[in-house]
């Protein structure tokens, strides 16, 4: 049992995990910017450490002065919560590297999902369905083209890196793909420092389907059944229901077992979520995996 744990967040999350750890009779640490002075989560925490200036960079993103903080106040493990560094895999090795326990999947792990090529490229190899497309980014754009030939239009470009809607594009003819690749690329480059793309079939009017995980390390794992967000703005989660009113009892039997097989192919521990995409023919896909707690 950890007698301290380190919360390396803010506001809502912060306060659950420092409240969780009140019952468990552990002791938390908060750490706080400027900005988060007088905020609820610095108050109930056990101890409260200021680390920073109000922009994210200069305080929660700053997993070196947060590890300072943790080593010099004798702390056993360290909880990300979501957002931040809750998937930033250096951060990870770096709290391993200083003997701290981080809670939360291996950096290996989080760098393996992180990528959504590398991730399609490990579900396919499980045989988990992914939707057709490159399992490689984008790297010539004739070889790209007969591809899309191959798959039919419309197709989606999509960033490596990263989602939520960035470096995404939907291509409707090839007399699209040159200007709506370039555009891609640029955006990509501009929200996560990589420009790389891969394509895949775009689904019509598909429904989105989230299975939440937990595994140990010991090799167990379960499921805790499925939800539907397929109401959408932006590409950003609206409405959430569980259990989805889109697919019956087969379905969800089948899409639960495959987020299972998911998360055993990265050999993941801890809370995650397998997304999926299922098509009017209750045909589902792998889309990506979230390798943190849920925000919802």
């Amino acid at each position: 049992m950890f007698k301290k744990i380190l919360i390396a967040n803010r506001g809502e999350i912060a306060i659950r995990i420092a409240r969780a750890c009140r019952e468990m009779g552990i002791g938390s640490v908060a750490v706080y910017s400027e900005a988060d002075r007088n905020s609820l989560h610095v108050r109930i925490a056990d101890e409260a450490y200021f680390i920073g200036d109000s922009p994210a960079n200069k305080s929660y993103l700053d997993y070196k002065k947060i590890i300072e903080v943790a080593k010099e106040h004798n702390v056993d493990a360290i909880h990300p919560g979501y957002g931040f560094l809750s998937e930033n895999a250096e951060f990870i090795d770096a709290v391993e590297a200083a003997g701290i326990t981080f809670i939360g999947p291996s950096a290996k792990s989080v760098r393996l999902m992180g990528s959504k090529t590398d991730a399609r490229k490990l579900m396919s190899d499980a045989g988990v369905p992914v939707v057709p497309g490159t399992l490689e980014p984008i790297k010539d754009l004739n070889d790209a083209k007969k591809v899309a030939e191959e798959i039919g239009f419309p197709i989606m470009l999509k960033a490596s890196a990263g989602g939520g809607g960035k470096g995404m594009r939907k291509i409707s003819s090839p007399g699209e793909f040159d200007s709506a690749l370039e555009r891609a690329k640029n955006e990509s480059k501009k929200a996560f420092g990589d420009d790389s793309i891969y394509m895949e079939k775009f689904i019509e009017n598909p429904k989105h389907i989230e299975v939440q995980i937990l595994g140990d390390k010991f090799g167990n794992y379960v499921h805790l059944l499925e939800r539907e967000c397929s109401v959408q703005r932006r590409h950003q989660k609206i409405v959430e229901e569980c259990p989805s009113p889109s697919i019956d009892h087969q379905t969800r039997e089948r899409i639960t077992t495959t987020a299972i097989k998911a998360a055993k192919a990265c050999n993941y521990f801890n809370a995650g979520t397998i997304e999926f995409l299922l098509d009017s023919d209750r045909n589902f896909y792998f889309l990506e995996m979230n390798t943190r707690l849920q925000v919802e």
